[in-house]
This record gives structure tokens, sequence and C-alpha cells, in this order.
């Protein structure tokens, strides 16, 4: 029987390193993204280069014949139903793949926010997989495991490992991990949610139709932060004069954060509309998160290292 509860609790102090049957889901940045085209059955085909931050969801299984899901944090009020939750999701596909195998009651803490470009539900799904294959005694390259993430959605493939890398085609076709030097960052939500869908429908691609406009760039791996962030500099998200024109206050987003003392690099991450800057030190990234947080206290801000 499959049962789902939820409760929004204030945040709790929960360690995020994994131990036991506990599991970090961290939030995935999409560095660059093209948009290579659309598919003649409706999907659309990109090539981008994501990094996880080493903040973001805690996610853990109290083993059982059952499964559940209780939902607690600062943004689980923003999280849905958790009937619909993706961690339930991709438990329903690995009980398909692993007839028999053990589930659970699953407890979600939610820090990062829902429909962002942050990848949140698709790096809890990808959690749950993790504590899953644990608790059946899979290694994380069953194929088994890989199948459940792949029919869960486009996003959980790359999260399950949660390692820097090119993911290309509808997301689940997976390059080599992609080394990266640590990477200081500013993240920035305003509090609008943007749903994906609708990002790509005002990109208007037909179906068939190649985006020859799209930029994929050559990226060095084995680089310095320099290097990588002039590369970077060459590169674009497709999506982000679309979800500009659904909210436009993502434009007001980079203008701050390409304004902010010290950052490199301002763009947005994803579908949006959370923005990403980069800086040169973890000092500088924490002053500009300090006075945007001061200036604008009703947006999502963190600073915090990607790689």
């Amino acid at each position: 029987m499959i049962t789902s509860r939820s409760t929004v609790a204030p945040r709790l102090s929960i360690p995020v390193a994994e131990a036991g049957l506990r599991a970090r889901a961290p939030a995935k940045v999409n560095l660059s993204l093209a948009i290579t085209g659309r598919r003649a059955d409706g999907w659309h085909e990109l090539a981008s280069l994501v990094a996880f931050a080493r903040f973001g969801d805690t996610l853990s299984l109290q083993e059982g014949t059952g499964l559940s899901l209780k939902l607690d944090g600062p943004t689980a009020g923003q999280a849905g139903p958790p009937a619909d939750n993706l961690v339930l999701a991709a438990a329903r596909h690995f009980a398909l793949q692993v007839p028999g195998a053990r589930l659970g009651a699953f407890h979600l803490v939610k820090r990062i926010p829902v429909a962002a470009g942050l990848g949140g539900g698709s790096a809890d799904a990808a959690a749950a997989l993790r504590l899953l294959a644990r608790a059946n005694n899979l290694p994380l390259d069953d194929p088994r495991v890989a199948a459940a993430a792949q029919a869960t959605g486009a996003d959980v493939p790359v999260c399950l490992a949660s390692r820097p890398r090119i993911m290309s085609g509808t997301g689940a076709q997976l390059g080599p991990e992609w080394p990266l030097p640590a990477l200081f960052a500013v993240l920035v939500n305003p509090g609008v949610a943007v749903a994906t869908r609708d990002v790509f429908a005002a990109m208007r691609l037909q179906p068939g139709q190649a985006a020859m406009a799209s930029r994929v760039p050559v990226l060095p791996q084995h680089c310095d932060r320099a290097r990588l962030v002039a590369a970077l500099k060459r590169a674009r998200n497709d999506m982000e004069d679309a979800a500009c024109s659904l909210a436009p206050v993502i434009v007001a987003v980079l203008a701050v954060l390409s304004a902010a003392r010290g950052a490199r690099l301002a763009r947005m991450s994803g579908s949006g509309a959370t923005c990403f800057a980069l800086f040169d030190n973890r000092h500088t990234a924490s002053r500009a998160a300090r006075a945007i947080k001061r200036d604008h206290p009703g947006w999502w801000v963190r600073a915090g290292v990607l790689g």
C-alpha cells in the first residue's frame, strides 16, 4: 500500500553527509545549456555542462514493506502533494525494475526552491534511488537502477552520481565525469516558479527543427578556474531569453548578480528562475551574497561551492 502525508516544519539541523540510510540531494547547476533542436517526437535535445552544489535537500529512508513520504523543511510548502513527488515516482519505478524490493518510509527535508532550475525534484528522486539500491544491496551502476532513473525524469540520471559532466540528448546521455576546479558561486532565486514546459513552449521550436543559432562550446578539462570561466563566457543558456519573457524578474536578478563586486560571470541555471554568479574566492562570494540579501530580503540567496 502506498500512502503519503505532509507536514511543514521549521528548518531542521540534519547532517547532509550520507550515513546509514540517509542521502544528500545536492542542487544541480547548469553552467552552460545549449538547446540543439527538437526531435520529431517533441522532445527537446540539449548539451549542458552541469555541476553540483555542496548544499541541497536531505532524504532518509526507514526500511519497511510499504511506501510513504513525509515532507519537512523551509521549501516543503512549495513542493506540492507528496503523492505527486518524484521521490515516490522513483521508488515505484525501482519496484517495477526490482520485483519484491524493500521500500519504506521516506523523510525529505526540502531546502532547494521548487521549479527553480536547480533540479531539486530530480535530485530528490536520485537520492531515493541511491537509498533503495543500498537497502536492496544493489550497486549504483546496476542497470535496473539506471532504468528507474531514466523512467523517472530527464534530469534524474545525471543526479544519480551528482558529479560534474556533460549531459546531452534529452538529458539521459551522460559523458564521463568532468573534472572542475572549485567554483565559488552565489545563487539567487526571486521566488518565482518557472515551469520548464512553459519555457520550451516560449522557445517555439517545432518538432524536427534544429536550433541553428545555438552554440555548443568547447570546454576545457583539467584547467584552472580563470580558464574555465573564460570558456563559459563563450557559452550561454539558450533557455534564458524565453524564461526572461515569462518572468521578467530574471532580468533584474541577472543585473544584480552581474553588478556584484567580483562577479566574473552571471547566468541563469536550467529553465530558471534561479541565476548564479561565479567569483574568484569564497570571501568575495559570501560578501556579495550578504549584500544581495540585504537589498532584496524577499529573494532566496545562497553562497556556496560548485563542483
